[in-house]
């Protein structure tokens, strides 16, 4: 059995940092395998913020998250973490987990990923 779960969402004010990590059991990993972030808040679809995979560590980016955001991952560990600093606003959100095996060209679409955790809120106050 698959099983993501996340940690490390909270609340913070604006210029400020936190780090998101995905905790990951159940599964073998393989080149293609790929574990992302997404988020969504209320009223918003589900957006891609950052995917790293397996094999080669290759990682992306929406825009808004480039220069602020990193994604690592620790193969060792089993877990993906997610820096983000220099928080604003715009950044609230449930922040998901999400893992499966597919091309790296479709890291931002939610439909393309079989595992999900089950989100950690992440709230920024001006």
């Amino acid at each position: 059995q698959v099983q993501l779960v996340e940690s490390g969402g909270g609340s913070v004010q604006a210029g400020g940092s936190l780090t998101l990590s995905c905790a990951a059991s159940g599964y073998t990993y393989t080149t293609n395998f790929i574990t992302a972030w997404f988020r969504q808040a209320p009223g918003q679809e589900r957006e891609g913020v950052a995917a790293i995979r397996t094999g080669d560590f290759t990682n992306h980016y929406t825009d808004s998250a480039k220069g602020r955001f990193t994604i690592s991952r620790d193969n060792a560990k089993n877990t993906v973490s997610l820096q983000m600093n220099s928080l604003n606003p715009e950044d609230t959100a449930m922040y998901y987990c999400a893992a499966g095996v597919l091309d790296a060209r479709q890291w931002a679409e939610a439909s393309e990923y079989t595992y999900w955790g089950h989100g950690t809120q992440v709230t920024v106050s001006s």
